[in-house]
């Protein structure tokens, strides 16, 4: 299960005002949504559906899909789980660094899991181990920001047709590049997308996310989909966000050239090697010292939380991951971590 995750601003005494912590973009204007779920909050005396269809068909609408190519989730996390438990067993492989949360369902049941760093190219003939039955990559990936070409990854699955590809697209809205489609990913008879309306909409409280490919596959995880996994308000929310969206939706484009902005600044401080990223988060490697002891100053002195990214597999104790805030949020973060540096702590 998660453990030493980001947005952990309960482990200091001083109130923190800049969170970095959380690839959840913060600044969404939520007070629409808000307003309805008070009107609907007689709801909560009534179970909600067994199975959330509403939502689902609503879903599907939006992506010219029949509804049996939609699951829906108790966010991205329950899909993770219920995959795994689903097709308990296999012989899976994740690329690395990557959310722990794959490796930890896998594991959970009965997955003879194994790690890889870097992917199969054309001159392999984009063969994945011959004894690889299941895939998981988040694209674009937490904590890395990094996204694997769409085209490339047409080739993978096609010349891999014995695995089943699992792509947690939960950061989808948060990159220019090209990604799957619902509606291509369902061609596919090896393919589930993960989509996460918690990262989207910035609702973590609420956990709804869902997943789309085919129908096949997506009947066998229904079949382990736990009733009333789904809260009545976080479907009221899903149904709501799909008709109305929120007011000022975020601007893409600008917010990433704000991320190189921050990006570029604290490669600058020196003693820092910023990775390159694709998405609205980065990671970030000390040359020494350690995140942790980063991460307790900036919270101590500034009210500042950061990722300390230590705990995924195959990254040490000198990374951490950052997402961008405001300018002014993000120029306060650069000059604390230039105090750090120049410090003796």
């Amino acid at each position: 299960m998660i453990e030493g995750h980001g947005d952990d601003s309960y482990k200091y005494n001083r109130p923190v005002t800049a969170n970095f912590s959380s690839n959840v973009y913060s600044k969404v204007d939520l007070s629409l949504l808000k307003a309805h779920l008070c009107e609907r909050i007689g709801g909560i005396g009534n179970y909600p559906e067994p199975e959330p269809y509403t939502l689902e068909a609503r879903i599907a609408r939006l992506y010219h899909l029949p509804a049996d190519a939609v699951c829906v989730t108790n966010g991205a996390t329950e899909a993770i789980y219920l995959i795994a438990q689903t097709f308990r067993g296999m012989n899976t492989a994740i690329l690395q660094p990557t959310f722990s949360e794959y490796a930890d369902a896998c594991r959970m049941h009965g997955h003879r899991v194994t790690s890889l760093y870097q992917l199969p190219q054309a001159q392999d003939g984009y063969l994945l181990p011959d004894d690889v039955r299941m895939f998981w990559l988040c694209n674009p990936n937490n904590p890395t920001g990094t996204v694997v070409d769409k085209e490339y990854m047409r080739e993978l699955i096609e010349h891999n047709p014995q695995v089943c590809f699992i792509i947690d697209q939960s950061y989808e809205f948060f990159t220019l590049c090209p990604l799957f489609s619902p509606e291509e990913a369902v061609e596919y008879s090896n393919v589930l997308l993960l989509h996460s309306m918690t990262k989207r909409y910035a609702v973590p409280g609420l956990r709804l996310g869902y997943v789309t490919g085919n129908s096949g596959l997506l009947v066998r995880l229904r079949t382990n989909r736990m009733p009333w996994s789904v809260n009545q308000l976080a479907i009221e929310a899903g149904l709501f966000l799909l008709e109305h969206d929120v007011p000022n939706p975020l601007d893409v484009a600008a917010y990433l050239e704000e991320t190189a902005r921050l990006s570029a600044a604290i490669q600058a401080i020196g003693g820092l090697e910023v990775w390159a990223t694709q998405t609205h988060f980065m990671l970030v490697q000390l040359r020494m010292g350690k995140a942790s002891a980063l991460k307790d100053y900036l919270a101590g002195e500034h009210g500042i939380l950061i990722r300390d990214a230590s705990n995924f597999t195959g990254l040490n104790e000198q990374f951490f991951r950052i997402a961008t805030q405001t300018p002014e949020e993000n120029d306060r973060l650069v000059a604390a971590i230039a105090k750090f540096m120049s410090s003796d702590l």
